[in-house]
């Protein structure tokens, strides 16, 4: 695989709550580089550090130690409005729930997360968005009114809608069925390819992990193995 030019960043993180001996390590000295465009698969089962790592890299979550970078700039030396500044400057997240605003129709869903996203492209139609993952036909239609792939669906087209350099999944197909799961990932493969965002998910299913760039392993906080597809 050619090699990348780096769009966000991570080196010798750790990630500790508590102190003493009620002390939790979430990460132990992590490094990752993500290359634009790249996909990239964190394996491991439940309490892995997954998905703060995801929340690591995303801003959410500033690290014990080390560094987190994006764009060249480094998130972890901001404090938490800045780096909610920094993080709607192309960074959009899609979770295990859909996380729809309830009383909001799937249009109004998307063109919320259009209308405040620093990154987001204005000018491009809600409706658009939702054509491009098949939700033509659920435009008025509430969340309570989708199935859980409808509902997930809504979810791409509102983080599309962020205009993101970087796609941030944690485990998006785990509350599917494995059909609609599987729609859900070919669909996200799909806009990946068209668009060319940076794509980093959490899965604790093998399948899900090879169909990535670069696989990697984590158990108890330590990335105990990478793997680089051979495509």
């Amino acid at each position: 695989m050619t090699r990348r030019e780096a769009i966000a960043a991570c080196h010798e993180v750790t990630v500790s709550y508590g102190s003493g001996s009620a002390s939790v390590v979430a990460l132990a000295d992590v490094d990752l580089t993500i290359g634009r465009g790249e996909s990239i698969a964190l394996w491991g089962p439940s309490g892995s550090g997954k998905t703060t790592l995801l929340h690591v890299l995303g801003g959410l979550v500033s690290p014990t130690l080390g560094t987190v970078s994006w764009k060249g700039e480094l998130l972890s030396s901001l404090d938490a409005r800045a780096r909610t500044r920094a993080r709607a400057r192309g960074i959009a997240y899609i979770f295990q729930s859909a996380n729809l605003l309830p009383h909001f129709t799937a249009f109004e869903n998307v063109a919320f997360a259009v209308d405040v996203s620093e990154a987001a492209d204005r000018n491009r139609d809600p409706e658009e968005l939702l054509s491009l993952v098949g939700l033509t036909a659920k435009l008025d239609a509430l969340p309570a009114e989708l199935s859980g792939g409808e509902a997930q669906r809504v979810a791409i087209a509102r983080a599309l809608g962020q205009r993101p350099e970087l796609l941030l999944c944690d485990e998006p197909t785990g509350h599917l069925d494995s059909d609609t799961g599987e729609r859900v990932l070919n669909l996200i493969d799909a806009l990946h390819d068209e668009l060319g965002f940076a794509f980093v998910t959490a899965t604790h299913d093998a399948d899900v992990a090879a169909r990535f760039d670069r696989t990697l392993e984590l158990s108890d906080g330590h990335v105990v193995d990478e793997q680089t597809a051979q495509w």
